[in-house]
């Protein structure tokens, strides 16, 4: 569908569009594409908000249920759920932030966790030869999410051994096809491992120095074998006295061998009370 599409140039709205269209064009000048059914639909390709929601319905593993899966429903509105929850200013979402009355489609549509995570679906084409492009034999085959702190998400997980996942077509010819997801990145080599965690001991150092020039070291330290001894005190209450419009000065006493710097008064005078009359 993507081939047919942007092979002409006159479909091509958006920067990645015309990309897509150079690309094609380079592989048509080749051999072509190695592989006619496996492609992707990724956040910012234009029609993945627009994709028919049957063609999400497609279970992974053939099951008895004819419900759609979770992972498929997430799917069917994978572009919508990102537009929707975008904020006004960045910082107040247009929508009540608690439901106190949620409705089961609610909650269903609610527990994923809203992190910023870049999706791209990995989709087969099952239609028999010499009809492929046909968007109604599209099916999702795998989804990666993967954030900017390096987290990867892969669903299904990788077959690692196990049987391979089955796809039952609907039609007349129910096929079945099985696929295996295999993890085939090159495995990092000791010396790559260590310049890596040498790198990140590097970052987490400079970060540290930046956070103390933040804080500095200009703090009052008493000189040293001198122990100092902050007290802070509230007089709370008085009472027996004769009528209103009273204060209280006060005097610190210091005990044998301690002082206080000049500009710290051992005296202080509070405020004046009134009182309210009760009963006379």
């Amino acid at each position: 569908y993507e081939m047919e599409l942007f092979q002409n140039e006159a479909a091509c709205q958006t920067p990645l569009d015309r990309q897509y269209h150079t690309e094609i064009r380079a592989l048509n000048k080749a051999k072509g594409r190695r592989n006619q059914r496996i492609f992707t639909y990724t956040d910012h390709d234009r029609y993945t908000n627009c994709l028919p929601r049957h063609q999400m319905q497609n279970d992974l593993v053939s099951t008895t249920k004819s419900s759609p899966t979770f992972l498929a429903e997430r799917m069917a509105n994978v572009r919508h759920r990102r537009q929707e929850r975008r904020t006004m200013d960045s910082s107040i979402p247009k929508s009540r932030i608690i439901n106190w009355d949620p409705t089961e489609e609610f909650v269903k549509s609610s527990r994923v966790v809203n992190n910023a995570m870049q999706t791209m679906h990995i989709m087969g084409d099952l239609g028999p030869p010499g009809k492929l492009g046909q968007k109604e034999n599209e099916c999702l085959l795998a989804t990666i999410k993967t954030d900017g702190s390096g987290t990867i998400i892969v669903k299904p997980d990788f077959n690692k051994g196990r049987e391979p996942y089955r796809i039952v077509t609907e039609g007349e010819k129910r096929e079945v096809w099985r696929f295996t997801l295999e993890n085939v990145s090159t495995v990092m080599k000791p010396e790559e491992r260590d310049r890596e965690q040498n790198m990140y001991k590097d970052l987490y150092g400079r970060h540290k120095e930046y956070l103390n020039s933040l804080v500095g070291q200009d703090f009052e330290m008493p000189p040293v074998g001198i122990l100092r001894y902050l007290l802070h005190g509230e007089i709370v209450s008085a009472k027996g006295y004769e009528y209103d419009n009273l204060y209280i000065n006060f005097f610190m006493e210091l005990p044998n061998n301690w002082s206080s710097l000049p500009f710290q008064p051992l005296s202080g005078v509070t405020q004046t009370c009134r009182t309210k009359s009760l009963g006379k």
